[in-house]
């Protein structure tokens, strides 16, 4: 079944009261999320943060590690979120924040999550209304940002399986250790985030990007799937997906899901790899 819904079939089942939508906003390097969450969001979506709830401090595993648990169920909770619920999350059009999402909110034991396919834009093209919020003086959203009762959600870390940083080099000499970045940060030609530019050794690539639609939307599960097969991902061997900080690896691990190929991310990716000098790193194109 897709993890992915549109804005209709979103729009009616939280008509019918079936869904918790949850907006992750997020914009590396942009406005905080309490300000994109501010300007626009779907009635009642209560806001769950990126950087405070779906990962911990950057360090040794990277700029975006796994949560603390008892973070993470916190922030849930004050979502509303049950073990039960049906949860849709959205950012703003890419599925980039969402994806990861998507992915912690199942790593912590959720079962039934979905992403707004196209976000909030592809919501507000289908005439759908949205709702801005005030902030208060400190910054925090205002009441909005939390509606209805308290959630009890019990989160159980470890519910999905996850590539640690010493399990790297057998992920890319026995399977295949997709690198999601664009072509020219992987070849190492350009770096604008992270201290050192290139990518882990054996990687091979294939951008995120290269997955979706100039709207936001992910491509069709056969259009995927070619993609893969052409980049050397054809089913035989285990997938491990890194990017520069577990984000985007998420979002990859979705967009092969859609096509029906399991993938496993490496959290730390790119920026918790070289937070050790002695590991090695590689630049140019792929071999062969």
């Amino acid at each position: 079944m897709s993890a992915l819904v549109d804005a209709a079939t979103l729009a009616d089942e939280l008509e019918r009261g079936e869904t918790l939508v949850v907006d992750v906003q997020y914009a590396l390097g942009g406005p905080p999320s309490r300000e994109l969450y501010a300007v626009a969001h779907l009635p009642g979506a209560p806001q769950l943060s990126l950087d405070a709830a779906l990962a911990g401090p950057s360090g040794d595993g990277g700029r975006h590690p796994l949560p603390d648990p008892a973070v993470l169920q916190e922030a849930l909770r004050e979502c509303g979120i049950d073990d039960d619920s049906r949860v849709v999350v959205y950012d703003q059009g890419t599925s980039l924040s969402a994806s990861r999402a998507w992915w912690t909110l199942r790593w912590a034991g959720l079962a039934d999550v979905r992403v707004l396919d196209g976000g909030l834009a592809a919501w507000q093209r289908a005439s759908l209304p949205v709702v801005s919020a005030a902030t208060t003086p400190a910054g925090a959203p205002d009441a909005d940002a939390r509606r209805g009762p308290r959630g009890s959600v019990t989160v159980q870390p470890g519910s999905l399986p996850v590539v640690e940083v010493e399990d790297v080099p057998r992920a890319a000499r026995e399977g295949i250790l997709l690198d999601v970045r664009a072509p020219e940060r992987y070849r190492g030609e350009v770096e604008p985030i992270d201290p050192v530019a290139g990518h882990i050794p054996g990687a091979i690539n294939l951008p995120m990007s290269a997955l979706q639609q100039a709207d936001g939307r992910f491509r069709s599960p056969e259009h995927i799937r070619a993609l893969a097969l052409a980049a050397g991902v054809d089913g035989s061997k285990r997938v491990t997906t890194s990017c520069g900080s577990g984000v985007t690896a998420a979002q990859m691990v979705l967009g092969l899901s859609e096509a029906g190929i399991d993938a496993t991310p490496y959290i730390g990716s790119w920026s918790g790899w070289i937070t050790d000098p002695s590991r090695p790193f590689a630049t140019g194109p792929e071999p062969g």
